[in-house]
């Protein structure tokens, strides 16, 4: 393995197994956590030069399981209770694995840790983290990058969701039957939130950021292959795939944004277009129906157009009204809106966004502005739409969408004289 590319993708494939196993014979998160992470460091280190071993999970959880061997003496030494501790313990727990060792034949504790960190005792933010974290394997400074936010602030949260967990009193192990189906929930609206916040990132320079949407693409990869009959699962990846598949297409070289309608659809994934394509065709075809798989349906009809032109608006409608009555949410009625001007006129779909100017899960957000301004310079009310674009631009802190809802404002100016 010559490539570093290679190396730190191996890392993270095994990141998650490792920590599971570790969490698991230990029961104790947190300090799972660190001596993962101490052993993903030696290995970064030391396998460039000596080799990856025959075993690397064996080999990493034996560096791993030897470090919290270490730390628990030194406690059990500081805090003179050895003989104490020794009685309660078995032996066997102060000793690590065999470096040839591997979790036991068909064991994945993947899905129990992704569950873990999806705890209900967590808000959203700290559930990203520590997914990203724990399962993803990127480091603390990877995340706090990825966000935009200061390395110790990233560590705080991802901390205190640590801390939140251990007093939870949540064991290593899938929650009872009843509270799977909420639980999976938390998970994919992680994993959803995390590829949205890569495909269209809320601040900074750069539109999109890659590390993040490949990540969430390859984590729900693994909660499918955990779960292949869980038809959310399939639709929440096929939703990734038929998106991430636009973005080449996105920006213009010097990263301004380019509008769907405008892209060229030549520089479309097709392979992920068509993995996409089959993932939700299987999905619709024997599982209940579900929003992700709703959702991935109609970036699917996006995606079957060959030009902006030929899509089938009518059947996108159809879908939103599905989706409304399954999910509702102000978002997917903004959606909508856009869906209904292209088939009965953009007044239709103003009529639409009016209820949302007063919700306030959405009152203030620059989209709603946005649309409306797309919607009333498709109606021909260029004096409005400039205001509107205007709007959006002060409400949005991504630098690229500034910029382009500045132009698409100045170029309405322009053509009033």
């Amino acid at each position: 393995m010559n490539h570093p590319g290679e190396l730190e993708d191996l890392l993270r494939q095994l990141a998650p197994r490792v920590l599971a196993a570790l969490t698991r014979h230990s029961g104790n998160f947190e300090a799972a956590e660190d001596a993962a992470q101490e052993a993903l460091l030696a290995a970064a280190t030391q396998w460039p030069e000596r080799g990856v071993p025959d075993s690397p999970t064996g080999w990493l959880i034996t560096v791993a399981s030897r470090r919290m061997t270490d730390q628990l003496r030194s406690e059990l030494a500081s805090r003179h209770r050895e003989e104490k501790l020794a009685s309660r313990t078995p032996p066997e727990e102060l000793l690590a694995p065999a470096a040839d060792s591997e979790p036991l034949p068909g064991e994945d504790d993947t899905l129990t840790l992704l569950m873990l960190c999806c705890h209900p005792s967590l808000t959203p933010p700290s559930q990203i983290a520590l997914t990203l974290r724990a399962v993803g394997g990127l480091t603390t400074t990877e995340i706090a990058r990825a966000f935009l936010v200061p390395e110790a602030t990233m560590a705080q949260r991802i901390s205190r969701a640590k801390g939140r967990i251990k007093a939870s009193g949540a064991q290593f192990h899938l929650p009872p039957e009843g509270e799977r189906a909420d639980r999976l929930r938390s998970v994919l609206h992680a994993l959803y939130l995390i590829f949205n916040e890569g495909y269209t990132a809320t601040s900074g320079p750069h539109l999109q950021r890659g590390e993040l949407t490949g990540e969430a693409i390859r984590l729900t990869r693994t909660l499918r292959r955990l779960l292949p009959d869980d038809g959310e699962v399939a639709g929440l990846l096929a939703l990734m795939l038929l998106t991430d598949a636009r973005r080449l297409a996105r920006t213009r070289p010097d990263g301004s944004l380019i509008p769907h309608a405008e892209q060229d659809r030549s520089r479309w994934n097709r392979e992920s277009i068509n993995e996409g394509i089959a993932l939700i065709t299987d999905a619709l075809a024997r599982t209940p129906l579900g929003p992700y798989q709703l959702q991935a349906a109609i970036a699917a009809v996006h995606a079957e157009a060959e030009r902006a032109e030929d899509t089938d608006w009518p059947q996108i409608v159809r879908l939103y009204q599905l989706l409304e009555r399954l999910a509702p949410n102000p978002m997917v009625t903004l959606n909508q809106a856009v869906a209904v001007a292209m088939v009965d006129g953009p007044r239709a779909g103003l009529a639409l966004l009016e209820p949302l100017g007063r919700d306030d899960r959405l009152a203030g957000h620059h989209r709603l502005h946005a649309v409306r301004a797309h919607l009333l310079e498709m109606a021909g009310d260029h004096q409005a739409a400039r205001s509107g674009y205007q709007a959006a631009a002060r409400l949005t802190t991504s630098l690229p969408e500034q910029r382009y809802l500045h132009g698409r404002a100045a170029r309405l100016a322009a053509d009033a004289q």
